[in-house]
């Protein structure tokens, strides 16, 4: 990580992005591209063929110690007892005792002594902290080490599409026997390519298949250049809000936060109530329950565009959109919505916009995955 001359935190990747022309804007404290000329024609690169995004703002965290698992059962809120391959990865959210969400995470299992978790960018610092106050709390006596500065730091590029993985081996050739047979949310780490050491990871926000990729910071550059030159077109952060947004994927701090049950932001798939582990925040999940439902809305008037915080009208009550856009795949406007209990898909409910409400309506999440429209 460097800083820009306008104090904002920039990634490896910083020049290779002005060089190619991308309109840069502050995201979070960081210098990011948010288009390199058409957002739509990225978008569409991603859902048709294969694009890849500089996601190098978010943090690798290395968790490491005899005690690492035990801690980790403690610490999420998904049960990382499910994670007894190396490789496998778990997607979970780590809460405050109150239930809100401090951040959500991928964890990735590689041994018994060895866990890594992937942080969004604009909470790594107070995640860390967390993590840090919680092992000394426990005494789990772990060393807990973030990747996203010094000698050691990774850089990471997520490449999505159809044609993703193809093209990733067409620059990774010696990645593809390690990776060409594993399933979604596995990992593999590769010692020796012609980049240096890689973990690639079939995980992504797109609602595509693809990888992404963990590098060397000081060899990023290079990585993606060479993707560039087998063909896969740089995305920037607008066509990733669509393409998430599309694919019913939640954003931290836009979906969900510390005031937020992630009950009631969708993510009861990622809680384990179940066993008898505790974790920070279970007693408060059981006590409040789910008070909210998370659905997806489609606009079936003319008159406006959905975004976030929008008053939604329902014969149950009133409810919010958390995200909203112009489908660039639908050629419709969607958005994502936290409703009141008793609304059921296929509701026609009432988006106040400007001051006129306008019809849409409840739909099943997600709206498109792997290029096919699922709701209508």
């Amino acid at each position: 990580m460097t800083q820009t001359a306008t104090s904002l935190k920039a990634t490896p990747l910083n020049a290779a992005h002005r060089a190619a022309g991308a309109k840069m804007v502050d995201f979070g404290g960081w210098d990011m591209p948010v288009n390199y000329g058409s957002q739509i024609e990225e978008h569409h690169a991603v859902r048709n063929d294969c694009g890849m995004f500089d996601v190098s703002h978010m943090c690798v965290v290395d968790l490491q110690g005899e005690n690492v698992r035990s801690f980790l059962r403690g610490l999420v809120a998904n049960n990382v007892d499910k994670l007894q391959v190396a490789g496998k990865a778990l997607y979970s959210c780590m809460l405050k005792p109150e239930g809100g969400v401090i951040d959500d995470l991928i964890i990735y299992f590689f041994s018994e002594n060895w866990f890594r978790l992937v942080v969004n960018a604009g909470t790594a610092e107070k995640d860390i902290a967390w993590m840090n106050a919680r092992n000394t709390e426990t005494n789990s006596g772990l060393t807990i080490t973030q990747r996203r500065d010094g000698a050691n730091a990774f850089a990471l590029v997520a490449v999505q599409g159809p044609n993703a993985r193809a093209k990733a081996w067409e620059v990774l050739p010696e990645t593809k026997s390690a990776s060409a047979d594993i399933k979604p949310f596995n990992a593999v780490i590769v010692a020796d390519t012609s980049f240096g050491e890689v973990m690639v990871a079939r995980t992504g926000y797109t609602g595509e298949d693809g990888f992404e990729i963990a590098v060397s910071a000081d060899r990023v550059t290079d990585l993606w250049n060479a993707l560039a030159a087998a063909g896969v077109k740089p995305a920037g952060l607008g066509a990733r809000d669509t393409l998430r947004l599309e694919a019913g994927m939640n954003l931290y701090g836009q979906d969900m936060d510390e005031t937020v049950n992630p009950l009631d932001a969708g993510l009861a798939w990622t809680i384990d109530l179940v066993s008898e582990r505790d974790f920070v925040g279970k007693q408060a999940l059981q006590t409040q329950g789910q008070n909210a439902q998370f659905l997806g809305l489609i606009l079936r008037e003319k008159g406006g565009i959905l975004r976030a915080h929008q008053k939604v009208v329902c014969a149950q009550g009133e409810g919010e959109i958390t995200s909203g856009t112009f489908s660039p795949t639908m050629q419709q406007a969607i958005a994502l919505a936290r409703l009141p209990m008793g609304v059921s898909v296929g509701d026609t409910v009432q988006v106040v916009i400007r001051d006129k409400q306008l019809a849409a309506s409840v739909v099943k999440l997600p709206f498109v995955r792997n290029g096919k429209i699922l709701a209508a």
